[in-house]
């Protein structure tokens, strides 16, 4: 998909699918910013997770979140905003699962399965985001 005519961002009309996707991704991210930003103290013990580490996170997630939201609620996008969520979401996939692989942190059973778990959801975030915009209308 050409992302731009004479050099300049082409509009594309968000198909369903990717709004839905995108209202899905800042409601997620929004709601695990909150948690790690609040929670980090209370989570960092059972996840084996550096405090800093989850606060950081969920100081990036947040003003993600509300860019994703801002997002959902114009009429048209430009392709290479699209194409930026999708590659961040395949980016902190991706960041998540090095994490684990590098031995960098400890976490406990938990604090896998809560890594994982999130980096499943990104990535399928980032999927369904794909999938509608090929479905979205230039």
């Amino acid at each position: 998909m050409d992302a731009t005519i004479a050099g300049r961002p082409r509009a594309l009309t968000p198909a369903p699918l990717l709004r839905f996707a995108l209202r899905l991704d800042a409601a997620a991210s929004g709601v695990l910013a909150l948690l790690m930003l609040l929670g980090a103290p209370l989570l960092a013990d059972p996840l084996g997770l550096p405090e800093g580490l989850l606060r950081g996170a969920g100081l990036v997630c947040l003003p993600y979140a509300a860019v994703l939201a801002w997002m959902t609620g114009r009429p048209s996008l430009p392709a290479w905003a699209v194409w930026s969520v999708i590659g961040l979401n395949a980016v902190w996939t991706a960041d998540s699962l090095l994490l684990l692989a590098s031995g960098w942190v400890a976490p406990t059973a938990l604090g896998t399965a809560f890594v994982l778990a999130q980096a499943a959801a990104v990535g399928g975030f980032a999927l369904l985001q794909w999938r509608g915009l090929a479905r979205s209308r230039a």
